[in-house]
C-alpha cells in the first residue's frame, strides 16, 4: 500500500500557496510592496540554500542554460506574487491555472510535442473560460482587452511563465536538483528587483519602506514556511506520478477560493464561477491524461 505522506506534502505545498496571498496583502498593507517582499525573502532563501550546500555554485556555474529557468521561474513568482496582493484572489488563482494551456503551446514549440485532438479540445475549453472570467455580461468581445486589469495581466503571464518553468525543467531534466533550485530562486530574487526598479522609475511600484515589525516578521515566518512548501513539493512530486501531483496540486483553488472568500479578498460571481469551472476542468482532464499516459507507459 502507497505511502499517504507525498500526497499530504503536496497538499502541505498547495496550502501555502493557496493562503499566501494573505501575509503578500498584511505586508503591503504595512508598506512593503510585493515586488520588495519577494526579493527580501528569496535573499534569505538563497544564504540558507549556500550554507546547507557551499559547493552549489560550482554546479550553476557548469550549466549556463540554468538562466532560461532563473528567468521564467522568477517571472512566475513576481507576477503572482504581486497579483494576489492587489486583486481579487480567486479571478487571479484561476487566470493564473490557464498553465496546462499555455504549456500544450510552449511544449509544441519548444519540446517539439504536437498537440493531440484532446490537448486542442482542452485548450479552446480554457480559454473559453478565460473569456467568461474576463468579459463583463453583455459586453462584445472587442471588449476583452479593455477589461484587463494589471492584476488580470500579471495572472496571465504568472500562468505562462509556471508553463515555461515547467516545460524548461523537463529539458534541463539532467541538471542536478540543487542547482536547478538555485537558479530557481535566485531568479525570483533577480526578477523581483528588476522589476522593482523598473516599476519605481515608472511610479507603480513604492519605494523601500522604513523597517516596520509587522513586515519584517510576516516576511520571515513565509520564508520559512515557503521553504519547507517547496522542500514537500520536491518530496511529494518525486514520489509521485506526474499526473498525480497535478490533480493533488488543483486543490490550491480550493484553499485560495475559499480563505479569500471567508475573508472578503474575493467576489464569486456567476460568470466567474463559470469560467472557472471551465479553467478547471481543462486542468483536471490535462492532469488525468498524463496519469493515464504515465500509467500506460508502466504497463509495458
Amino acid at each position: 500500500m502507497q505511502s499517504p505522506l507525498p500526497i499530504a506534502a503536496l497538499l502541505f505545498n498547495a496550502l501555502v500557496w493557496g493562503l499566501a496571498w494573505w501575509p503578500f496583502q498584511r505586508m503591503h498593507q504595512a508598506g512593503l510592496h510585493p515586488l520588495w517582499a519577494t526579493a527580501c525573502m528569496y535573499a534569505l532563501v538563497l544564504v540558507a540554500l549556500l550554507a546547507w550546500r557551499p559547493g552549489i555554485l560550482r554546479q550553476v556555474r557548469q550549466h549556463p542554460e540554468l538562466w532560461l529557468l532563473a528567468l521564467a521561474s522568477g517571472l512566475n513568482n513576481v507576477a503572482f506574487n504581486w497579483a494576489v496582493t492587489i486583486g481579487d484572489v480567486v479571478r487571479v488563482i484561476l487566470l493564473f491555472y490557464l498553465m496546462p494551456a499555455w504549456a500544450v503551446l510552449l511544449a509544441w514549440r519548444i519540446l517539439g510535442e504536437r498537440p493531440t485532438p484532446a490537448a486542442l479540445w482542452r485548450l479552446a475549453l480554457a480559454f473559453t473560460g478565460v473569456v467568461l472570467v474576463l468579459l463583463p455580461e453583455g459586453a462584445p468581445a472587442t471588449r476583452l482587452l479593455q477589461n484587463l486589469s494589471l492584476a488580470d495581466a500579471l495572472a496571465l503571464l504568472g500562468g505562462f511563465m509556471f508553463a515555461l518553468t515547467n516545460v524548461t525543467l523537463r529539458r534541463l531534466h539532467t541538471v542536478p536538483g540543487p542547482a536547478r533550485m538555485f537558479s530557481m530562486f535566485g531568479g525570483c530574487m533577480l526578477m523581483a528587483l528588476a522589476v522593482a526598479c523598473i516599476g519605481l522609475q515608472v511610479a507603480v511600484v513604492e519605494p523601500f519602506p522604513a523597517v516596520n515589525s509587522t513586515w519584517v516578521v510576516t516576511g520571515l515566518l513565509l520564508a520559512g514556511v515557503l521553504m519547507l512548501g517547496n522542500w514537500a513539493l520536491q518530496f511529494g512530486a518525486a514520489r509521485l506520478a506526474a499526473g498525480t501531483t497535478a490533480l493533488v496540486m488543483l486543490s490550491e483553488v480550493a484553499f485560495a477560493s475559499v480563505s479569500s472568500a471567508l475573508m472578503g479578498a474575493s467576489t464569486l460571481g456567476t460568470r466567474t464561477l463559470l469560467g472557472g469551472a471551465l479553467i478547471l476542468l481543462a486542468s483536471l482532464l490535462a492532469a488525468l491524461q498524463f496519469r493515464r499516459r504515465a500509467t500506460s507507459a508502466a504497463s509495458h
